[in-house]
């Protein structure tokens, strides 16, 4: 097979109107091939090469086997580019009722979405409508050309029971090898394409070196269900509202999946679908969730998460290659390690999240691939504030993720506002590290010599935070992939937001949003705005520490790859009831800013 073509979506429909025709011969088809997927273009293709008897502005339509394909790639002189990676370039249905192409064709390429199989054979036409101006004219002058061919018939592709797929790329941006990693993608579909989609979607890699299609472990959840039309039905003047629907009734779903992919490389991955004989596929992996929630158990391989059985915080964490040295805390109120969000709102309790007995509202999910547990609610005897917690938990590594948010209902005066807060018991923990921004350098501090209730400060926006026992040889750590504080009525306002870390007969560290509790006057309240809302995400990661000057090693590694996740793009193809043309619902009548635009070039 030759090399791909890049990726450029185009949708084209012929529009009514007179024309020349011509004699075929003058359209010239000088290869038609079909090919594998490539990232440039992550779906099994045909391409056509052909020569124009002179150069002129273009409209080209393929139809295979009788069928006029809605996904149809153009390209200017067989522009390849480079096939390993996506292409910049996108122009989806809803543009292409918009623009016009004004650029001179002479020896165009153009590729098709077509699901070919082994063996099968396709009739393959292809029309160009040659035209001098960008809009139809009476002399605009049509070319065609017809051609067999034969898909080989050991051709490597997926079972073809399954009838559709969606194409997902992966792009690694890190410098990593990536192996299993895992991938969350959220996908659309129409209610009649689709039977059961936990029991009939099959995800695969395709590799390149060999077009092999090989099916890993996947897992599909969180499925949605809007089924409403679109009614189309005349108004009150009997003319009809619009001509084409604005939209679809559609089911959406998450799909996650452990994914290959080498360190600056992009791959494709399939996502099947529309089989409705399919079996329920049970995949294996290390993963492993007991118990009830909100007090579950959880493990792989690499480490061991109990969450506590009232509030659902988690309460203990194992290192599996070191057993014997657990941590925990289990010195104040619920004992929990995890804390918060949390507020203190005087004369009510300093209240966290981790104080539920029980939450309001639990929800947990185990799979292969993934595992999370969500609980929340309002703050114990805090009605105006609500707050959520969220774990996730993943196959063969030796991180979780924490994703926590505060949103407050009613303004509240407050002493301290908080979050990220882990408390561990003093004596697991020897030292501290961490990247401190102003100096460009990571501090590495003994704790054991801390005195009781001295803060040791850092920035609010610190990039990642561990502790660690020296003796033991274990660690933990934070790494911060999100932070983000906004308003809705107002404003959020935070008195001198910060990190810190805190000893007493416990460790802790925490992020004070607004904590005056702490600061020189420590009675003076300060209002936390209605609106307000406040969240972050952290991956939390158990390690061996490293001998040498580096024990905190390891979070560099995990640092660098958590925070370069792996880019995702949906390629989808475009299906049959798709309109050729737009409509688009304004509040107001006026102008759209298309009015007497020639071109689509801008």
């Amino acid at each position: 097979m030759k090399r791909l073509l890049h990726k450029l979506m185009l949708t084209i429909a012929f529009l009514p109107g007179i024309c020349t025709a011509a004699n075929a011969q003058a359209l010239k088809l000088t290869d038609l091939e079909l090919n594998y997927p490539s990232p440039a273009i992550p779906y099994y293709h045909i391409k056509a090469d052909l020569s124009l008897p002179s150069a002129s502005m273009i409209e080209v339509e393929m139809t295979v086997n009788g069928k006029t394909l809605r996904y149809t790639d153009l390209r200017p002189e067989h522009d390849l580019g480079d096939l390993n990676y996506p292409h910049l370039t996108n122009r989806p249905p809803s543009g292409s009722g918009l623009s016009q192409d004004n650029v001179l064709y002479l020896n165009p390429s153009v590729i098709g979405w077509v699901k070919w199989n082994p063996g099968e054979q396709y009739d393959v036409k292809l029309t160009v409508r040659m035209k001098k101006n960008l809009q139809h004219a009476k002399n605009d002058v049509l070319l065609t050309v017809s051609k067999k061919i034969t898909a080989p018939a050991a051709a490597a592709v997926y079972d073809t029971a399954w009838k559709k797929y969606k194409s997902v790329v992966l792009s690694e941006t890190a410098g990593t090898d990536r192996k299993a990693e895992p991938v969350e993608v959220l996908l659309p579909f129409y209610p009649d394409e689709v039977h059961d989609l936990k029991r009939e979607i099959r995800v695969a890699a395709f590799d390149p070196q060999t077009q092999r299609v090989t099916e890993i472990p996947s897992q599909v959840y969180d499925i949605q269900e809007y089924l409403v039309e679109d009614d189309l039905a005349p108004g009150k003047d009997g003319k009809p509202t619009r001509e084409v629907p604005v939209w679809m009734p559609t089911v959406t779903a998450r799909v996650a999946f452990l994914a290959d992919v080498p360190a600056r490389s992009s791959r494709v991955f399939f996502v099947f679908y529309d089989n409705k004989d399919a079996m329920v596929k049970t995949y294996t992996t290390d993963l492993r969730v007991q118990g009830e929630a909100p007090g579950l158990q959880i493990e792989n391989d690499y480490l061991s998460v109990a969450l506590h059985p009232k509030s659902g915080h988690f309460d203990q964490l194992t290192l599996k290659s070191k057993p014997q040295f657990p941590f925990y805390h289990r010195k104040e109120t619920n004992g929990a390690i995890h804390w918060n969000p949390e507020i203190y709102t005087p004369p009510v309790p300093w209240t966290h999240t981790s104080d539920w007995d029980p939450p309001e509202h639990v929800r947990s999910l185990t799979g292969p691939v993934i595992a999370f547990s969500d609980v929340w609610g309002s703050l114990r005897e805090i009605p105006q504030v609500d707050a959520s917690v969220r774990y996730e938990f993943f196959p063969g590594k030796p991180y979780f993720i924490s994703t926590t948010n505060l949103r407050i209902n009613e303004t509240v005066q407050s002493l301290a506002l908080r979050n990220a807060e882990i408390v561990f018991k003093r004596e697991l923990i020897t030292h501290a590290a961490w990247y401190d921004v102003i100096r460009d350098s990571v501090i590495e501090y003994d704790v054991t010599k801390m005195p009781d209730l001295t803060d040791v400060k850092m920035q609010d926006d610190v990039p990642w935070i561990s502790f660690y026992n020296k003796e033991t040889g274990v660690g933990f750590a934070g790494i911060q992939l999100n932070y983000s504080n906004a308003g809705l009525e107002n404003r959020t306002r935070l008195l001198n937001p910060f990190f810190y870390i805190t000893g007493g007969p416990w460790i802790y560290w925490a992020r004070a949003l607004s904590l005056s509790f702490l600061s020189s006057n420590m009675q003076q309240m300060i209002p936390v705005m209605k609106g307000n809302f406040f969240t972050e995400k952290w991956a939390y990661l158990l390690y061996e520490t490293e001998k040498g000057a580096k024990p905190y090693a390891p979070v560099l590694d995990w640092q660098k790859k958590l925070t370069h996740p792996l880019r995702i793009q949906l390629v989808e193809e475009v299906d049959d009831r798709v309109s050729k043309s737009v409509t688009e619902l304004y509040i107001e009548k006026g102008k759209t800013g298309w009015e007497g635009r020639e071109t689509g070039r801008h």
